[in-house]
């Protein structure tokens, strides 16, 4: 794990020398906001295609449906059946998966190189770094003992909970506009614990704010900027699939 942190490190060093003109103190915060952007658009094709597959598992629901309510009593031969479905229909299952998995290990790459006070044996020079008064190897809980919640690095993570507050009501907007617009017209299509999923799945969003008070602040800008990436790319890949369905719902 040594010498991938350290190559990362150099990495994000190679970041902030390049916008220290213009970032100065706070140049690594922005060489993290910069290489979430990267990761994120290194996925993106991703993104797209897993926007493309929810629109086709909403526009299968009723078949699934159909299947098990068929096979219902055959777990193994109802597996078979979505699958053949799936596969016939060319709708990959783990679609919609694939970008947060990718994104797991840059994440968690960003959390140990601002967790530990060490690297490669050396020590990590990363943790003097700041974004204005908060470290970026520091915590909610440290800023907290250090000035309060309106003290100089309480203040910046109550910018970044009120940039995520915001982003997750929008998301949580939005995703129960989809669940109603995608919902069956006749309750017997209604999938096994899909009212229990429209209620919690908007409620979700809101789990990143416990992210940003608990790790390092390094990687708690990894998150919000991954996170209002992401509430943005959906706002207009969804848009895009609308806006190509609707000549043929027109016609």
């Amino acid at each position: 794990m040594s010498p991938v942190l350290s190559l990362f490190a150099s990495l994000v060093g190679r970041l902030a020398d390049l916008l220290q003109p213009l970032f100065h103190t706070s140049a690594t915060a922005a060489a993290i906001v910069l290489f979430t952007a990267l990761v994120r658009l290194a996925v993106h094709p991703l993104s797209r295609a897993a926007a493309r597959g929810q629109q086709a598992r909403a526009r299968l629901a009723p078949q699934l449906s159909e299947l098990r309510g068929r096979h219902g009593g055959d777990p193994e031969r109802l597996r078979r059946a979505v699958l053949e479905l799936h596969a016939k229909e060319k709708v990959p299952p783990l679609a919609g998966c694939l970008p947060g998995l990718l994104q797991l290990p840059a994440f968690f790459l960003m959390y140990h190189l601002f967790s530990g006070s060490r690297i490669g044996g050396e020590a990590n020079e990363l943790l003097g770094h700041s974004l204005f008064a908060a470290g970026l190897g520091g915590r909610w809980a440290d800023a907290l003992e250090a000035g309060g919640v309106f003290g100089p690095a309480g203040s910046v993570y109550l910018v970044l909970f009120g940039v995520v507050a915001v982003v997750a009501a929008f998301t949580c907007v939005r995703t129960r506009r989809q669940f109603a617009a995608a919902g069956p017209a006749r309750p017997e299509q209604t999938l096994p614990g899909m009212g229990a999923m429209a209620r919690v799945l908007p409620l979700m969003s809101f789990a990143t704010l416990v992210t940003v008070a608990v790790v390092p602040l390094a990687a708690a800008l990894y998150v919000v900027t991954s996170t209002t990436w992401s509430a943005v790319e959906r706002m207009f890949l969804h848009r895009d699939a609308s806006a190509a369905g609707s000549p043929a719902t027109a016609g």
